[in-house]
């Protein structure tokens, strides 16, 4: 590779960071404390929290809405209903973006079997861990469209 063509792929990784840097997160929980702390640390690392869903149809309500860049989410919600089964209706609809489970119930999620999420955070869980995840899956979303 010449010196020009390094030069431009570093070019094009540093505006594809940049614009990454911030962008929309949607929270998918039931807990109201938790819900306000993730939103804390969501303004506080510079995202838009596009809002909080307690239940599978609030959050494909609010997804379809104001589509978010990430999505944040439990897996055990309001009404019994599940989150996994939100995420995977709002992708299906809105196509793939990151994803981030914040839960109680790691053991739901890991089963060895395919699909597994990519981010998983346990609770109770840190604040850098919560921000530390968020920035590594915008990163890692926005890196996604070098190749192409």
């Amino acid at each position: 590779m010449s010196q020009s063509e390094a030069e431009q792929l570093v070019k094009v990784a540093r505006e594809e960071m940049a614009k990454n840097a911030t962008g929309s997160v949607m929270i998918i929980e039931d807990e109201t404390i938790i819900a306000m702390d993730l939103e804390s640390i969501i303004a506080d690392i510079g995202h838009r929290v596009t809002g909080v869903a307690r239940t599978h149809a609030e959050a494909v309500s609010l997804a379809r809405s104001d589509v978010p860049d990430l999505i944040l989410a439990d897996i055990q919600l309001a009404d019994n209903s599940s989150g996994i089964d939100a995420v995977n209706e709002i992708l299906a609809e809105l196509g793939t973006r990151p994803v981030i489970f914040v839960t109680a119930f790691p053991e739901r999620l890991l089963t060895g079997e395919r699909p597994e999420p990519a981010f998983l955070i346990s609770k109770p869980y840190a604040v850098d861990q919560v921000a530390s995840s968020v920035a590594q899956a915008m990163f890692f979303a926005s890196t996604e469209t070098l190749g192409s």
